[in-house]
């Protein structure tokens, strides 16, 4: 089984590089501050898309245990037996909801939004039970 990133993610962050060139072009005149800032945020969100597009699988599982993405573009192999638990972390803050999808393997911990995963995280820790039986 694999989970991996929207395919809305790593469009909508491209779109707001175009979006940050363009209003900076639109309303930023000569200034180079503006332009340096935008220039910044666009390299920083293509950056970030290009992270999403080019390994958009995040975390995936099998009988002997789950690979998970860390940093970058490493993955590491965790066999069941090295994982402590896994559970999904809700917190509200300011009225918001947020799920996060933890693996906790003793020495790391591993965190998935919705977002990284494609489903809603209680799902994933259903099938990931279903898997390590």
């Amino acid at each position: 089984m694999q989970w991996r990133v929207r395919p809305v993610l790593p469009v909508t962050k491209l779109m707001g590089a175009v979006a940050a060139l363009v209003l900076v072009a639109a309303f930023g005149g000569g200034d180079p501050v503006r332009w340096g800032l935008a220039i910044a945020a666009a390299a920083g969100l293509t950056g970030w898309a290009l992270r999403d597009l080019l390994i958009p699988v995040r975390l995936t599982a099998d009988a002997q245990g789950v690979t998970v993405v860390t940093g970058l573009a490493r993955r590491r192999h965790l066999p069941w037996s090295k994982i402590e638990r896994v559970r999904v972390d809700s917190t509200v803050r300011r009225g918001l909801r947020s799920e996060l999808l933890e693996i906790d393997a003793g020495d790391a911990l591993y965190l998935y939004s919705a977002n990284d995963l494609g489903a809603l995280p209680q799902d994933v820790v259903t099938q990931l039970a279903d898997l390590r039986r």
